[in-house]
C-alpha cells in the first residue's frame, strides 16, 4: 500500500506522509528520563495522539509503559470511587492482555485483573495505590504511565480525587514504589482542571497536578519539517514542485498547526487535478528532465511523467494550486473548524476578544493568568506575537472573519450591494480591483456619509470585507497581513486566481501620516513583487475630498481611494 497524507486518526511513518517527530521524542524523552509528570495540552488536531503512540514505540525496550486513554468512557465510570478505580485497573490490564506492554509480573497483572470485576470489593483508591506500588516494584523496567484523552473525566470531581492519589504518591517516590514518569494527554491544561469544575467565583486554579513539570516542547511544525516531508513525497510522485517554496507557503498560512498542514498536503495531492492533455511536440520540447537530487530543489521543467500525448503538469503543487487547495480548505466542515465555532459559543468573552483584535485592530498584551487569554490559547486560538495577542494562523483568522461577517451579512446594506454588484468585476477571468474599490466608494458614500468616527473606526473595515466578500466569494479568497494590523490600518491581501491584490486600509491621521502611509504600502508592495496595490482611507474631515486618483511611487501604482 503506497503512502498518504493522513488527517483521520494518529499517523504512522510507514503508512502516511508525515514530519519527522525523532526530536520531539526525544525532548520528551528528556522528561521522563528525569522522572517528570507532566501535560502534553494543545488544541484539537494538533498530533498528540500521534506523538504517545510514537514515545510508546521509541521507548518501549526501556520502560514498561502503559498506555491507555479515556475516550469513549460514560457517566457510569466516574460515579464514585470504585466504579473508578475498577474502571482504571481494567484499562491497565487490557494493555497486558492485549500485547501492548511487558516486564509487568503476572502476579500484578492478576491482581488487576481481579479489581476490574464488577463484584470487586477492593477497588478504592488505597487499594489501586497499593497496586500501582506493586506493580512497579516487581516490574522488570520503569513503569511510566500515559493517559490519552483525559478531558474526558476532566470534569468530574472523581478525577480530581484520582490526580491528588498520584500527586500523594510523587511525593514519597523515593520511599514507595510508583510510575516512574506520568503523562496527561488532551485540550484542556490539567493544572487548571478545576476551570471546568468550579464555579467562577471561586479559586480555580489549585489543581492537585501543580507537581506538574513545564512542557514547552514544540508540537508545531516548522518549515524545515514539512520541506523534510514534501521531499519524501516528491521521491515517490515527481510532482516538479518546487520544495522550498511550498514548504514556506504551507507554514505561512498555517503556523505549523499539523492537521491543517496535513489536510492542505491531502487536498493537493488528492482533490487538486494535475493531468491534461498536450500535443507529442510539446512533449518533446519539454522531454528533458533533471535529476531531482541535482536540483536544488527548484522547480524543474514542468514535465515529469509522460505517455503518448499527455503529461502530469506540476499544477497541484504551484503557488496557484496552492491557492486552490486554501480555498476548498475555506469552505470545509471539519471537526477541528466545528470545534473553533463550539467554543466561541461556549465562552462568550472569548468571542468578543477576538473581534476587537480582528475588525477594529486594538493590540491587546499577552498576559497569562488572563482568565480569557489562558482559555483561547489552550484551545489553540491565540498565540504570543512578542508580547501581543495574534491569531494563531491566517487559516483560523479567515475563518473567523467569515464566522463573524456572516452574522452582519442579513442585515447590511453594503454586503447586499457587493451581492447586486458582484458580477461586472470580472472579465476573462481577471478581477478589476480598481472597480471594486470606486463602486464601494460610491455604496459607502451613499450609505455612510453622515456616519461619526467612532462608527467608522470600528466598523469601516468590517464593511469593506462585507462588501468585497461576495465579489471574491467561491473563487477568491483573502486574508489579513497580521505583521501590519493595527487600529490604524489594515493590509488585506486578495488572492483570485493565482494574481494577487495588496489593499492598505486606514483611517485619516493628517496628510504627513497618509504620505508617509503611501511609502510604507510602495515598500510592502515590493516585498510581494507586486508593481500596483491600492490605499483605501476613511476620512473624518468634513471638508474631505471624497474620490480616486492613482499615485506613482518610485517604479510603485497606488489607487487610493478616500471616502
Amino acid at each position: 500500500m503506497s503512502k498518504y497524507f493522513n488527517t483521520e486518526g494518529p499517523c504512522y511513518p510507514k503508512e502516511h506522509y508525515m514530519v519527522n517527530l525523532d526530536l520531539r521524542i526525544q525532548e520528551i524523552k528528556k522528561l521522563i528520563d528525569s522522572k517528570k509528570y507532566f501535560s502534553i495540552n494543545r488544541g484539537r488536531q494538533y498530533g498528540k495522539t500521534t506523538t504517545l503512540d510514537m514515545l510508546q514505540e521509541k521507548l518501549r525496550s526501556q520502560y514498561s509503559i502503559f498506555y491507555i486513554s479515556f475516550e469513549g468512557l460514560g457517566q457510569d465510570a466516574f460515579q464514585n470511587e470504585s466504579a473508578f478505580c475498577r474502571l482504571f485497573a481494567g484499562l491497565l490490564y487490557d494493555t497486558i492482555d492485549y500485547g501492548e506492554i511487558d516486564g509487568v509480573e503476572e502476579a500484578a497483572a492478576l491482581a488487576l485483573k481481579d479489581m476490574s470485576k464488577m463484584d470487586s470489593q477492593a477497588a478504592d483508591f488505597r487499594a489501586l495505590s497499593n497496586l500501582i506500588s506493586m506493580i512497579c516494584k516487581t516490574s522488570e523496567k520503569p513503569v511510566v504511565l500515559m493517559i490519552d484523552e483525559v478531558d474526558q473525566a476532566g470534569s468530574q470531581p472523581i478525577f480530581l480525587s484520582f490526580l491528588g492519589m498520584l500527586r500523594s504518591k510523587y511525593l514519597k517516590m523515593r520511599q514507595r514504589p510508583t510510575f516512574e514518569s506520568v503523562i496527561l494527554a488532551g485540550v484542556y491544561d490539567i493544572r487548571n482542571l478545576k476551570l471546568k469544575i468550579r464555579s467562577e467565583q471561586e479559586h480555580q486554579k489549585n489543581s492537585p497536578w501543580n507537581i506538574a513539570a513545564e512542557f514547552d516542547v514544540n508540537m508545531g511544525f516548522d518549515a524545515g519539517q514539512i520541506q523534510e516531508m514534501l521531499f519524501e513525497y516528491e521521491l515517490d510522485h515527481s510532482t516538479g514542485m518546487d520544495i522550498e517554496e511550498m514548504s514556506k507557503l504551507l507554514y505561512s498560512y498555517t503556523s505549523g498547526y499539523p492537521f491543517l498542514v496535513s489536510r492542505l498536503c491531502k487536498i493537493l495531492d488528492e482533490k487538486i487535478p494535475g493531468i491534461r492533455k498536450i500535443s507529442d511536440e510539446k512533449v518533446l520540447e519539454s522531454s528533458k528532465i533533471p535529476d531531482y537530487k541535482t536540483a536544488n530543489n527548484k522547480r524543474f521543467g514542468g514535465l515529469i511523467s509522460r505517455s503518448v500525448g499527455a503529461y502530469k503538469t506540476p499544477y497541484p503543487w504551484t503557488k496557484e494550486g496552492f491557492l486552490e487547495a486554501i480555498k476548498i480548505l475555506s469552505f470545509e466542515k471539519n471537526p477541528l473548524f466545528d470545534s473553533l465555532v463550539n467554543k466561541l459559543y461556549d465562552y462568550p468573552e472569548l468571542g468578543e476578544m477576538i473581534r476587537s483584535i480582528l475588525f477594529t485592530g486594538n493590540s491587546i498584551p499577552y498576559n497569562s493568568g488572563n482568565h480569557v487569554i489562558d482559555i483561547a490559547t489552550m484551545f489553540g486560538f491565540i498565540k504570543n506575537d512578542h508580547g501581543a495577542i495574534a491569531i494563531a494562523n491566517r487559516i483560523f483568522e479567515t475563518r473567523l472573519y467569515d464566522l463573524f461577517l456572516s452574522e452582519k451579512e442579513v442585515n447590511s446594506g453594503i454586503f447586499k450591494e457587493g451581492n447586486i454588484d458582484k458580477n461586472q468585476f470580472v472579465q476573462n477571468g481577471i478581477l478589476d480591483m480598481d472597480h471594486v474599490l470606486k463602486k464601494f466608494m460610491e455604496h459607502w458614500n451613499d450609505l455612510y456619509h453622515s456616519a461619526d468616527e467612532k462608527f467608522i473606526e470600528e466598523n469601516g473595515r468590517k464593511f469593506f470585507l462585507l462588501y468585497l466578500k461576495p465579489i471574491i466569494n467561491g473563487t477568491g479568497n483573502y486574508y489579513i497581513e497580521s505583521r501590519t494590523r493595527d487600529n490604524r490600518r489594515t493590509d488585506i491581501i486578495v488572492d483570485y486566481r493565482g494574481q494577487q491584490y495588496i489593499i492598505e486600509v486606514k483611517i485619516w491621521r493628517g496628510n504627513e501620516y497618509h504620505t508617509r502611509g503611501e511609502a510604507q504600502l510602495a515598500d510592502y508592495l515590493e516585498a510581494y513583487h507586486a508593481k500596483k496595490g491600492y490605499l483605501l482611507s476613511f476620512n473624518f474631515n468634513k471638508n474631505k475630498k471624497v474620490g480616486a486618483k492613482e499615485v506613482i511611487c518610485g517604479d510603485k501604482v497606488i489607487l487610493e481611494i478616500v471616502v
